[in-house]
């Protein structure tokens, strides 16, 4: 299930009602860094069942443990960081294009044509932007097989004997990158046997098949959406946007349309607070104060009688 952000308004242990689930709850809370401990509150808000996985200080563990596997995982971070930026930097340049196109005045036959070659060009840096990423993370794998180690092995055999006597994995928003990281280093996706996930802003992206930072009024100035990096693919087909109260501007249609039709076939889905969906066998289903971006520039409630069927973007 993926829900909206939970800090003022929790649903969680509603939706864990609604769904069922009668047992102990790993939560997952390593974007909150630091803070990962201070799960307190979500604690007493799910029945007080519930057992973090402190993926966070695990990789702090198993980085101490490990100083070669630390120093490898430095270096493949600083090589995504410097794939991030040159990709920003084309990327950049690539939306600049795209309003100046939308700003032409051309017979609509011509201008239709060049806008959808706009996106289509940003499509491919997109896409190819991920399989960059792909390609740094597969090469870490290989060359030093971190499941393997002692000090990573241990830690998923522990997480494995947690994982075996819950009925739900919960996995809370913050530093996305940083709960991307952890999730990944565990090999959190191939842990699961069965258990529920419930996921909330930044878990909510972390889940899906690619994570999109976007924002659309920073404060520095105008915002562009940017790709990160694959996501678990827990959740396929939508790319989760929570937060839009404060970072999308929604009743810009033009906007709308671009990230609607630059990430099609996957359906972008605004998830404000209070917001839930539930995703199974490939379906969704229960919506409850979701938001669907169409490539026409609206954006509409979901409904229950939906399918969520993708919409071709050119």
């Amino acid at each position: 299930m993926l829900l909206g952000a939970q800090r003022f308004d929790p649903t969680l242990g509603a939706a864990a009602a609604e769904l069922g689930l009668d047992g102990p709850i790993a939560t997952i809370t390593a974007g909150w860094q630091e803070r990962e401990g201070e799960d307190s509150d979500l604690h007493e808000h799910l029945g007080k069942r519930t057992i973090n996985l402190r993926l966070h200080r695990r990789a702090d563990e198993a980085f101490r443990a490990d100083p070669e596997l630390h120093a490898a995982h430095r270096k493949k971070q600083e090589r995504l960081r410097h794939k991030q930026d040159f990709y920003r930097i084309r990327l950049e340049h690539e939306l600049d294009a795209n309003h100046v196109i939308r700003q032409r005045k051309a017979p609509p036959e011509i201008l239709a044509e060049e806008e959808a070659a706009s996106i289509g060009a940003i499509r491919l840096l997109d896409e190819y932007h991920l399989g960059q990423c792909a390609k740094v993370e597969s090469e870490f794998d290989a060359a030093w097989r971190p499941f393997e180690r002692d000090s990573i092995a241990r830690h998923r055999h522990e997480i494995a004997e947690i994982l075996r006597d819950t009925v739900a994995i919960a996995i809370a928003g913050g530093h996305v990158a940083t709960l991307l990281n952890r999730l990944r280093l565990f090999g959190i996706a191939e842990l699961i046997d069965g258990q529920v996930v419930l996921a909330w802003a930044a878990g909510a992206m972390a889940i899906s098949d690619r994570v999109v930072l976007f924002h659309d009024s920073p404060p520095q100035g105008p915002g562009a959406s940017e790709v990160l990096d694959r996501g678990l693919a827990l959740c396929s087909g939508v790319v989760p946007l929570p937060h839009p109260e404060t970072r999308l501007r929604l009743d810009d249609a033009e906007r709308v349309a671009l990230m609607a039709r630059r990430f099609a076939p996957a359906r972008c889905l605004a998830m404000p607070a209070g917001a839930r969906i539930t995703y199974r066998d490939g379906r969704f289903g229960s919506p409850h104060r979701v938001l669907r971006l169409s490539i026409d520039g609206t954006r509409a409630p979901v409904q229950p009688t939906d399918d969520l069927l993708p919409e071709e973007w050119a």
